[in-house]
């Protein structure tokens, strides 16, 4: 434990120091705090970047992947020289001469379930900066059973999301797990990775620097932080939108009782098609424009912002997220009743909460959204 900044310390940190809700025992905070960062690529680089530049006294980093050339357009600490050189052992060397304050603690290894405990087990915060369904789910499942907040983040294409899971409210009550949001991982089809569908070089640094704000706050004590919320960013429309979160006890105590998966059966967890939407039913941008051609019964609901709705819509009734839940009451349940948003994510979260919450077991969940649907009308 340290009691004392030293005069260097506090000239570097000077101007957070002086922050309304920092100050020196806020900075004491930050010095005596530990963060494992999962992932040194586009998220996490920003991500160590700035923990390192706020003044974490301990920072892991993980990350068995070598430099590729093809990351030089979003993972901005890496050159052209440093291809072919593990991401973690460049972090470190990168950081050391940027903060020597700091200690940090080098993974050049794939983080598992064999390895998972030992490699958190000195670290007060995770965050995950990883790129892949397996290790999210590791990481929850990780978090939740040595009771450690998670600080999530996730990117595709040009939007993105943040999250700070797992979080200790107050004495024995914690926030909603990234379980509690996304039960199941989705398919493959719908989560494309960045080499087959791209990525924004500035979005990971966008979100990567959310996620390092959430972690500053949750030390400090500066600020509201992120919790039982999801902030949905899309950098095309230039729109945020923040999604309440809840709890599932009954799914973080199958959690608590149960050891962690094998690598293998989160592997096999996050690609078997078949349990991925099974409690959520789902309607192709095709069947529905047949449903509406046919002039069939059933109820078409868009969940987006009034602003996304009036720029363009396929019809149907505007309850929006935040508003729908003081609506169910003109929600049909004798008839098919159709969500649709942009593409997807958000009406998929609004049905999960219908269901749960008011029993409603007709809903579908119009897949890839009005931007699928649209795709499909013109092909047409």
């Amino acid at each position: 434990m340290n009691y004392f900044l030293s005069e260097d310390e506090r000239r570097r940190y000077q101007r957070q120091i002086i922050l309304e809700g920092i100050g020196e025992q806020g900075q004491l905070r930050l010095k005596n705090a530990s963060v494992l960062v999962v992932g040194a690529g586009g998220l996490g680089i920003p991500v160590l970047q700035y923990l390192a530049a706020a003044g974490i006294g301990k920072i892991g980093i993980v990350d068995a992947d070598l430099v590729e050339e093809s990351n030089l357009q979003r993972q901005v600490l890496f050159t052209t020289a440093h291809v072919g050189q593990k991401k973690a052992e460049v972090a470190f060397r990168h950081l050391m001469l940027f903060n020597p304050h700091i200690k940090y603690v080098v993974f050049p290894e794939m983080i598992s379930s064999d390895n998972a405990y030992d490699i958190a087990a000195d670290f007060n915060v995770i965050v995950d900066g990883s790129d892949n369904f397996q290790t999210r789910y590791l990481l929850n499942d990780l978090c939740v059973k040595t009771d450690k907040p998670l600080v999530s983040g996730a990117i595709n294409r040009m939007e993105g999301q943040v999250g700070v899971f797992n979080y200790e409210l107050s004495e024995g009550k914690r926030s909603a797990t990234y379980r509690c949001v996304f039960p199941q991982p989705p398919a493959a089809e719908d989560a494309p990775d960045c080499v087959t569908a791209g990525v924004l070089g500035v979005l990971p640094g966008l979100i990567g620097m959310m996620q390092a704000t959430e972690v500053i706050k949750m030390i400090t004590g500066a600020g509201k932080v992120l919790s039982d919320k999801l902030l949905l960013v899309d950098a095309r429309e230039n729109s945020f939108l923040t999604l309440e979160l809840h709890r599932n006890e009954k799914a973080v105590n199958k959690i608590k009782s149960e050891a962690l998966l094998s690598s293998i059966q989160y592997e096999a967890f996050c690609k078997s098609r078949e349990i991925i939407r099974g409690d959520i039913n789902e309607m192709l941008p095709v069947e529905l424009k047949r449903r509406i051609k046919a002039k069939e019964d059933f109820q078409l609901i868009d969940v987006r912002e009034p602003d996304e709705h009036e720029l363009i819509n396929i019809g149907g009734e505007l309850m929006p997220v935040n508003d729908i839940f003081f609506h169910t009451h003109i929600i049909h349940k004798n008839k098919p009743v159709v969500l649709y948003c942009k593409t997807g994510t958000r009406s998929e979260w609004v049905i999960r909460q219908l269901q749960e919450k008011y029993g409603f077991d007709n809903l579908y969940n119009l897949r890839g959204g009005m931007r699928a649907f649209l795709s499909e009308t013109k092909s047409a």
